[in-house]
C-alpha cells in the first residue's frame, strides 16, 4: 500500500470580479470603441478600407466581390454603421466584378480582452457576414497594418472568428457560427461552435469574444456557447499571446453559396463596436482557500483545491518530483488535480502555487500536511 504525505503551499491568481460564470476572466474598463455617433463616411481614426485584391484578381473562398470605399458600400447613419454588399458592375485594379461591398481593419489592435458588436447581420442567400479578428503581423497586402507589422502568414498569425453567418447551410436557420484558424487546424477548421440566433436580419444581437491567457470564450447576448482552450497551446495551436485587430465585412458568394438572380443588396447595421481590458491594477488577495487530499491509489494522488477572487479565476501549478502540472478553474469552482505515474510506497511532497497575469502572488497559506 503506498504511503502518501502531501505538502499543500497556497499562492492566488488575481483578476477582476466574475459577472459571466462562463467566462474565466471579466474585463472592466472600455479601452476602445466606436458608437457610430457622426453620420456620414466611417471615422478614419478608427477604420481603414481594405480594398487591394490579393493576387490573382480574386479574395478567397471564391467570392466574387469588390471591396470599394465608396460611401454607398459603407457609411453611418442615425448611429449605426451600415456595410452595405450591392449589385452593380464595378472596375477597380483591372478586373471588373458584378458586386460590390465594404471590408472595415480597425486601426486598433490589442491582446487579451473582450469584444462586444452589437449588430444586426443580412440573412440573404449567397451573403457572408463577418465580425473576426487577424493578427496584427499578417503578411496580407492591402491591411493596414501589413506595411509596418507584416511579418507572418496566415494562419501562422491566428484568427478568432467572432461571428460568421451564411456558410453553414447544413445547419438550421439562424445558426451562427464562431471559429479560430491557426496552424493546427484552418479552412475548415475543427475548432469551432455556433448557436441559434432568433430574429437575426431584423434584430440586434450582442455578438461578444472574451480571450484570455488561457481560453477564448464566444458569447451571444451574454451567454456563452464556445470555448477554446486547447490542452497544449504552443504556435501551432495557440498564436494567440499578440495584438489582433477587427475586420467587418460582407463577402458575397463562394462558400457561401449561390447569389440569387434577384439579388440586389444587403445591409449589415452595427450600432457599436466595444473593446474592454483591465487597466486598473488588481491588488486584491483571494479567500476562502480549502484544499483536501482525494482519492489516493497506488499510482495517484487526487487533490482537491479551491479559493474565491475578484478575478473570477484562479490558475494552480502544482510542483513535485521535478514536475508541474498546470490548471485552472473559476473562482469558487472546486477543482479535481490528478497526479498520476506515481511509485507507490514513496513519500511525495505537492506544492501548489498561483498568480495572476500581472504577478500578484497573495501571501502562502500555513504548510498543511494531508495524509
Amino acid at each position: 500500500m503506498k504511503s502518501t504525505k502531501t505538502i499543500i503551499v497556497f499562492i492566488f491568481m488575481i483578476f477582476h470580479q466574475l459577472a459571466y460564470a462562463q467566462v474565466d476572466v471579466i474585463y472592466n474598463d472600455l479601452v476602445w470603441s466606436d458608437e457610430f455617433d457622426t453620420n456620414g463616411a466611417i471615422n478614419s481614426a478608427n477604420w481603414h478600407h481594405q480594398t487591394q485584391i490579393p493576387a490573382g484578381g480574386s479574395w478567397y473562398n471564391g467570392e466574387v466581390q469588390h471591396y470599394t470605399n465608396q460611401l454607398s458600400n459603407s457609411f453611418v447613419e442615425n448611429g449605426v454603421l451600415k456595410i452595405v454588399a450591392i449589385k452593380q458592375p464595378f472596375t477597380d485594379q483591372g478586373v471588373t466584378k458584378q458586386y460590390t461591398s465594404a471590408r472595415l481593419n480597425s486601426k486598433f489592435a490589442f491582446t487579451y480582452g473582450r469584444v462586444d458588436i452589437r449588430a444586426k447581420i443580412p440573412t440573404n442567400q449567397g451573403t457572408w457576414p463577418a465580425l473576426w479578428l487577424l493578427g496584427k503581423n499578417i503578411t496580407e497586402t492591402g491591411g493596414f497594418f501589413a506595411a509596418t507589422h507584416g511579418t507572418t502568414p496566415w494562419p501562422a498569425c491566428g484568427e478568432i472568428d467572432i461571428m460568421e453567418h451564411g456558410i453553414t447551410p447544413s445547419q438550421p436557420a439562424g445558426y451562427i457560427q464562431s471559429a479560430l484558424h491557426t496552424p493546427s487546424s484552418f479552412g475548415n477548421t475543427v475548432n469551432h461552435g455556433g448557436t441559434i440566433a432568433n430574429n437575426l436580419g431584423t434584430n440586434f444581437h450582442v455578438y461578444s469574444m472574451n480571450w484570455s491567457p488561457n481560453q477564448i470564450t464566444f458569447l451571444l447576448d451574454g451567454v456563452a456557447f464556445y470555448t477554446y482552450n486547447p490542452a497544449v497551446k504552443n504556435e501551432s495551436t495557440w498564436p494567440f499571446i499578440a495584438d489582433q485587430y477587427l475586420l467587418l465585412n460582407i463577402a458575397m458568394g463562394g462558400v457561401a453559396g449561390n447569389i440569387p438572380s434577384n439579388f440586389t443588396q444587403a445591409t449589415m447595421e452595427i450600432d457599436y463596436v466595444r473593446v474592454y481590458q483591465n487597466t486598473t491594477p488588481d491588488t486584491q488577495a483571494p479567500t476562502n482557500f480549502t484544499a483536501t487530499l482525494g482519492t489516493v491509489t497506488s499510482s495517484t494522488v487526487q487533490l482537491l483545491v479551491n479559493a474565491q477572487d475578484n478575478s473570477g479565476s484562479v490558475n494552480y501549478n502544482v510542483a513535485y518530483d521535478n514536475q508541474n502540472v498546470q490548471v485552472a478553474e473559476l473562482s469558487g469552482v472546486q477543482k479535481s488535480i490528478v497526479i498520476p505515474n506515481l511509485s507507490p510506497n514513496t513519500l511525495y511532497t505537492f506544492s501548489i502555487t498561483a498568480s495572476d497575469a500581472s504577478g500578484n502572488m497573495a501571501a502562502n497559506n500555513p504548510t498543511t500536511p494531508l495524509t
